[in-house]
């Protein structure tokens, strides 16, 4: 993820990021069913999903800590 999609979420309401948090959880658990079943092709997406899982929920944390402290 490139330093200007991470500006981008930290631009985001948090409202869309939830949606965005649920939607990828979803298909977090969609790839990982695949997996074990042996559909997937490209395995660095799981990965790559649950860091940006990760990254969201950062944000979020960080900008209610913000908002807590004013």
């Amino acid at each position: 993820m490139k330093k200007k999609q991470i500006q981008e979420l930290k631009n985001k309401p948090e409202a869309e990021l939830r949606k965005d948090l649920r939607g990828l959880r979803e298909k977090l658990s969609k790839l990982q069913f695949d997996l074990k079943a042996g559909k997937v092709k490209n395995i660095k997406e799981v990965k790559e999903t649950k860091k940006h899982i990760a990254r969201i929920m950062t944000i979020m944390r960080i900008t209610q800590k913000n908002t807590s402290q004013e």
